[in-house]
């Protein structure tokens, strides 16, 4: 495919506005082609930064257009797995906001579907396209860190007062796990190539049966982790990982340049002591992840190149998910 990848965007959504579709207009590969949404309004902010961007009504309509290639999905999470199929089944490739699915078995459709239509399908987990985690990843793999013992993560923020919003109703799949936890968990899956032995611990707080508070431990092979969620605490996010020589700290980890400057700090001890000997600091500002996303995602469409997130991998956390609310509510 030399030509740009074409994409439609099934829902009018404010993340779609503010973040997703400026970064599929923006990225080198990519064309923002068209948009459907039940609301004509709500599609002009999208047309005034992208003069031209075809909009329907309807969703089916969109994925009957034979000159869309791709589709991005930000539709509430109940609803991923469904359009994620009717799209791969119209013949689109498939880009579907976390979570895809709302449990693991659920994947199995979805990757049935991808391998059998020869369409590339995944979820949108824009954080492993950063160079504040490739970075990081790559230094614990060298081995700066020594061996892994133990991971720390925090993501919060407060959306107490927004009661209509979908990550406060269970009907739309809400809760701070699916919306966050995708990330402290997804996280540790990725940075250490492992899956949890067991989960240890899971103290969840539950309102209008949504989690909006969870602190939930993890026994690794080898290392443990200990990962806080809230949609009712102030913002925070930062991810550390401990090992037997060195630490590894990042600041706003999931939503770099949002929250704040993308840094990576690595903490080492190379002459012994009680006190780190070594400390360094990488920066990583102006970087879009979500452009970073959508451009990996249109080379790997046009040229195979590699793609750092598959639906196997997503289907790997909401499994860590699945045993989090199991072990909080047995």
């Amino acid at each position: 495919m030399s030509k740009p990848v074409r994409w439609g965007i099934l829902g009018a959504s404010n993340f779609a506005r503010k973040d997703m579709a400026p970064a599929i207009h923006a990225a080198h590969g990519a064309e923002l082609y068209a948009l459907a949404t039940s609301d004509p309004a709500k599609a002009a902010p999208f047309s005034a930064f992208c003069p031209g961007l075809k909009v329907y009504t309807d969703y089916d309509a969109l994925l009957a257009d034979p000159d869309i290639n791709a589709v991005y999905i930000p539709l509430p999470n109940h609803l991923h797995v469904e359009w994620s199929l009717k799209a791969l089944a119209a013949g689109k490739h498939v880009l579907c906001e976390k979570p895809m699915a709302m449990v693991a078995s659920d994947y199995d459709a979805l990757i049935e579907a991808r391998d059998s239509s020869g369409l590339v399908a995944t979820e949108a987990y824009m954080i492993v396209h950063h160079p504040q985690w490739q970075r990081a990843r790559a230094l614990y793999r060298e081995g700066e860190i020594g061996k892994l013992i133990h991971v720390d993560a925090m993501f919060c923020y407060d959306n107490g007062a927004d009661t209509a919003n979908v990550r406060n109703r269970p009907e739309t799949g809400g809760g701070g796990i699916p919306d966050i936890g995708v990330y402290t968990y997804g996280a540790t899956r990725w940075f250490s190539g492992q899956d949890p032995v067991e989960i240890t611990h899971a103290d969840v707080d539950f309102e209008n049966d949504v989690d909006v508070l969870a602190r939930v431990a993890a026994r690794f092979d080898g290392f443990g982790a200990h990962w806080v969620t809230s949609m009712r605490m102030h913002p925070y996010q930062e991810m550390t990982f401990f090992g037997s020589g060195g630490v590894i700290k990042l600041t706003a980890p999931f939503n770099a340049g949002g929250f704040g400057t993308a840094r990576l700090e690595l903490q080492k001890n190379v002459h012994g002591g009680g006190r780190p000997s070594s400390i360094t600091e990488e920066r990583f500002p102006g970087v879009n992840h979500y452009v970073l996303q959508v451009e990996a995602f249109c080379a790997h469409l046009r040229e195979g190149t590699p793609y750092p997130w598959r639906l196997e991998d997503a289907r790997g956390t909401q499994a860590v998910i699945d045993a989090v609310f199991a072990k909080a509510r047995g």
